[in-house]
């Protein structure tokens, strides 16, 4: 994840670096779930893992570090599966990407009424003007956030939008994550 740009801070990098890979994964991919550690942390106390993920050489600049978890189960909500996930004290923070289909402000009021959310899933997958996107949104134990959106059609890592807000709702599911 080498071309991963400096950003700066911390949490925007682990954001970068994730959207990075999901980026070689190409579209059209479930969901991804990913622990954020602390490098330094997991160097000291478990080496031979940080060596195995090829942190023995990384910078010391890597803050954070993104693990990939096992797959979310198909076929689940992905609100009620973040609603199971409980954190190790190890876990600094985590991250999700996943792509969505949406739509321009100006589309708002051509929406029929009383679409349950299945048709409205329809509706939306028809519309000519909806955009196939990329979200990688990431929060920490402190409360921080931040997110990476890239658009389908502008695939490229200098069209990747971040920002702290860009997707609060799926920041807030995270967030809970961490709440006892």
């Amino acid at each position: 994840m080498s071309n991963t740009p400096m950003a700066a801070n911390p949490l925007t990098r682990a954001v970068l670096e994730i959207d990075e890979y999901a980026s070689g994964l190409g579209w059209d991919q479930p969901a991804r779930l990913f622990a954020l550690v602390d490098t330094a942390r997991l160097r000291a106390e478990q080496p031979s893992l940080a060596d195995r993920l090829g942190l023995g050489d990384a910078q010391e600049t890597t803050v954070l570090t993104p693990i990939e978890q096992d797959e979310i189960p198909a076929g689940k909500p992905l609100d009620e599966f973040l609603g199971t996930i409980a954190w190790p004290d190890a876990v600094t923070g985590c991250a999700l990407t996943v792509e969505r289909l949406m739509l321009p402000p100006s589309a708002e009021a051509q929406v029929p009424k009383d679409l349950d959310e299945a048709a409205l899933t329809k509706w939306v997958a028809r519309h000519p003007e909806r955009q196939e996107v990329r979200m990688t949104v990431a929060v920490l134990r402190d409360g921080a956030r931040e997110s990476a959106l890239r658009l389908r059609e502008k695939d490229s890592a200098t069209e990747v939008l971040t920002g702290s807000e860009l997707v609060p709702g799926l920041a807030q599911a995270l967030a809970a994550t961490f709440e006892e």
